[in-house]
């Protein structure tokens, strides 16, 4: 067993104010996509108006923000909303979801590229190449946390988080996920940003990924729920991935028959 490094989840505190290392993590994670779109868009050497990655950022963060939460709210704690509805606006209480933040982002953009009449698969592609960057820090601020632990286990590496009531010794499945869906899928699509694939292939590369990483790692990530599906039982990640991963095949379909019928 490995001790848990134990780290404070405060950078610094100023009176009631406090710097976390979770808001920080996110933070770089949103300035280097800034920097890594802006830099795609110059090597491709798209024509666009000034302003024109700032508005599109705006407007993607804010779906995200707001999807995060309606999503957490709808599918990991909806009965507790439904009786304190008030605490659907306590964010700081804590409760995000990845896939509902990907759906808000999603129609953010979506929305963004109607309004500035722009290629809304190009946008995603471009954008979605940098998302790893994020999805790696948030899953090491919640390592940091001690939030988000796996299930217990007698691998060698396996730590006790001083958050669990039970403490026992659990996978670091924070660190899979950051190594998976951050780094590895980060090298892997921004290995083929330039292979002159459709638009939107990246993006549905991107879904068919993560779907497979997050699915893999709900095998030992302590379940925020459970889903059945017929005779089988997945959790909820997993069962979101798995519409993820649906919809995946379903853009690179559109794609495929998009291209036979410009033939």
């Amino acid at each position: 067993m490995i001790d848990y490094p134990n780290i404070s989840p405060e950078i610094l505190r100023i009176g009631p104010v406090a710097v976390r290392w979770y808001g920080v993590m996110y933070l770089i994670g949103f300035v280097s996509a800034y920097l890594l779109v802006r830099l795609q868009i110059k090597q491709r050497m798209l024509n666009l108006p000034k302003d024109f990655v700032e508005s599109m950022f705006s407007y993607i963060i804010v779906g995200l923000l707001i999807g995060a939460r309606v999503g957490y709210v709808l599918f990991y704690n909806l009965n507790f909303y439904v009786q304190n509805p008030l605490e659907v606006f306590a964010v700081w209480h804590g409760g995000m979801s990845f896939h509902g933040g990907l759906i808000g982002a999603v129609v953010g953009g979506y929305i963004f590229s109607k309004r500035y009449k722009a290629d809304f698969w190009q946008l995603a592609d471009i954008v979605i190449v940098t998302a790893p960057i994020g999805l790696g820090l948030g899953r090491i601020g919640n390592f940091i946390n001690g939030e988000l632990y796996g299930r217990p286990t007698d691998v060698p590496w396996a730590m006790v988080f001083p958050t669990d009531p039970l403490r026992l010794p659990r996978h670091p499945s924070q660190l899979y996920e950051c190594m998976l869906e951050g780094v590895l899928l980060f090298i892997i699509l921004w290995s083929v940003r330039n292979s002159g694939l459709r638009h939107g292939s990246i993006t549905a590369l991107f879904l068919l990924l993560y779907g497979v990483f997050r699915f893999s790692v709900e095998f030992v990530r302590q379940p925020d729920g459970f889903v059945n599906l017929y005779l089988v039982q997945v959790t909820t990640g997993q069962f979101l991935s798995l519409w993820m991963i649906f919809f995946s095949f379903v853009i690179l379909f559109w794609i495929k028959k998009s291209r036979e019928d410009s033939r």
